[in-house]
């Protein structure tokens, strides 16, 4: 038995297929000064072909497991576009004359040691980013294919020094019981990629095993414990097997309630709705439960295209999204692009500081013709569902009346048409700045209702740039500020009599569900697979109780403290 660390839940058994770590020899080959151009142009094809690569990538994530997951690989892009990084490469290649993978892999090993050395887990798990991405583009520069290919005959326990998550990706899910890498950590792209799939994942095992684990030896994976067997005896495979069975009848028995409604002990309902970035999702919104859809991504109709798309394709889009829900909500979200979203057919301005520059609601309203088609499109569907409309990024009371009026002349442009459409679609407002925040009272009383998009929120608030990898591990949802901030919002909706809704991350963290009911929110929106993990703590949940915890939290002055009280009470939960 070897303990690491449980990186995602569940328990595995089963043959242990061992990836090769990758492990790059080739001479430091110089060139001739006559053929630097041609070292470069193997650079620009090699990143090019890269890009390509993770671009497809993105879009079988996309597909499989949701939109957020697929964000892993616009940080892989990131370093591929990354100014220093490149400017690194290029000097070494027309300085000293290096072939184009020598400087990559000088680079890589370079930008590695320098993160390695850091005494900051988070900093260290960016490392394997770094090491993924350049392998990748060492690929190209050489022609080398992919690792040995794992079985197709039966399953396995996935066992590799560490993990990548371009690895992970090409694997075939029904057949990966389990993963052991190692090294790696908790926040690691590869960790919230297991965890998003469903598999169980041990890590940190590094420097704790006898000999190196072989192909075929029988391995045993504890993913809540983070303990790894190997070779167990006959008496530990029967207790994992019993343990297995009992942690897949906990599988069947979450999907089991997926139609059962969402209360707390003492009655309080909270409504779980779905945020979603295409069709094919709703089937699995659907199946777990979700009382509708609490935010449809509405830019990823925009992307991976070479024109804007018109309004009859947007039309049908939402119009079918509409009748698969069947009279379930349906919140479509305008445009919401700029800062790391962007469209190579639609060029902005580039900016220093994109996240705070001209981005959702600013572009919708600058480029009006744009925006009209959009909402025209929206509010044809309306009159095949519940659909409701959301304006990104509102910061102030001009914005919203701005764009009320632009609604209202997508309105009388279709009745001249003669298109039906709901006259009385809901419309609402996403609280993501600082400073709608602190004018909710005022907003409220001009929209239907409000969603909270705790991801720009929180970055806004913490000034961190949850993209800036040096800086991200500031980015935390628990710091008093934004608690309290959040209780702003929220108890300006209430006295407005407003519904108030979360659709961030935070909304699918499942440690911060006793302050969503402690302060109140009525529903909350999220990746489709938390719903029913969420659906099982609100059901064993007490509203009373949380509300005295929310007293306890506010009255605390750091992050660490609120995580504390939210931990304890978890404890006296669990013991009761």
């Amino acid at each position: 038995m070897f303990k690491g660390i449980g990186a995602s839940s569940g328990i595995a058994m089963g043959p242990a297929y061992v990836i090769p770590a990758w492990d790059w020899e080739f001479p430091d080959k110089m060139v001739d000064a006559t053929d630097l151009s041609f070292e470069f142009e193997r650079l620009y094809d090699g990143i090019r072909s890269s890009k390509d690569e993770l671009e497809h990538i993105k879009q079988e994530i996309r597909d499989v497991l949701g939109q957020e997951q697929s964000y892993i690989f616009d940080a892989h892009l990131a370093i591929l576009e990354d100014p220093v990084f490149m400017n690194e490469i290029q000097g070494i290649i027309s300085r000293q004359y290096k072939a184009a993978e020598v400087a990559v892999k000088e680079v890589i090993d370079k930008f590695v040691e320098m993160f390695d050395v850091l005494d900051d887990d988070y900093m260290k798990e960016r490392a394997m980013d770094i090491k993924d991405v350049g392998n990748r583009l060492l690929k190209h520069l050489l022609g080398s294919g992919d690792d040995t290919p794992p079985p197709t005959d039966h399953s396995y326990v996935l066992v590799a020094k560490e993990l990548t998550p371009s690895q992970l990706v090409h694997l075939d899910p029904a057949r990966v019981l389990g993963i052991v890498t190692m090294m790696g950590g908790l926040t690691s792209h590869t960790s919230i990629m297991s965890r998003a799939m469903g598999i169980p994942f041990v890590l940190g095992l590094e420097g704790k095993l006898i000999r190196p684990i072989q192909n075929g030896d029988l391995m045993i994976v504890d993913g809540e414990e983070g303990i790894v067997y190997v070779n167990p005896d006959s008496g530990t495979v029967e207790l994992y097997e019993s343990r297995k069975t009992d942690w897949l009848m906990h599988r069947e028995r979450l999907q089991e309630i997926a139609h059962v409604p969402s209360m707390t002990q003492d009655r309080k309902q909270v409504r779980l709705a779905a945020n979603i970035s295409s069709i094919k999702e709703i089937d699995q919104v659907l199946k777990n439960g979700a009382v509708g859809v609490g935010l449809f991504r509405s830019e990823f109709l925009y992307m991976d295209r070479d024109s804007l798309p018109d309004e009859e394709e947007q039309t049908e889009v939402y119009k079918q999204a509409a009748v698969k829900l069947d009279g379930r909500p349906l919140i479509i979200r305008t445009l919401d692009i700029g800062g790391d979203k962007k469209l190579d057919y639609l060029p902005l301005q580039v900016e220093e500081n994109p996240a705070l520059g001209c981005r959702a609601i600013r572009i919708s309203l600058d480029r009006r013709e744009l925006f009209k088609t959009q909402l025209r499109a929206i509010l044809r569907a309306s009159y095949f569902g519940q659909v409701k409309l959301m304006y990104p990024m509102i910061s102030s009371l001009g914005e919203l009346r701005e764009a009320n009026a632009l609604l209202a002349e997508a309105k009388q442009e279709l009745k001249s048409r003669g298109k039906p459409f709901n006259p009385d679609i809901e419309v609402g407002l996403t609280i993501e700045v600082p400073g709608a925040a602190l004018i909710a009272d005022v907003l409220a009383k001009e929209v239907d209702f409000f969603s909270i998009g705790t991801n720009d929120l929180i970055q806004f608030v913490l000034a961190v740039d949850r993209m800036n990898d040096s800086i991200a591990h500031l980015y935390n949802p628990y710091h008093p500020a934004v608690i309290r901030l959040l209780k702003l919002t929220i108890d300006a909706a209430k006295a407005a009599g407003i519904p108030v809704a979360v659709c961030g991350e935070f909304a699918g963290d499942i440690r911060a569900l006793p302050l969503w009911l402690g302060l109140g929110i009525e529903e909350l929106s999220m990746s489709v697979q938390l719903i029913l993990p969420i659906k099982h703590r609100l059901l064993t949940s007490n509203h009373a109780e949380c509300e005295r915890l929310l007293q306890e939290v506010l009255q605390c002055g750091t992050s660490e403290e609120i995580e504390q009280v939210l931990r304890q009470a978890d404890s006296r939960s669990s013991a009761s």
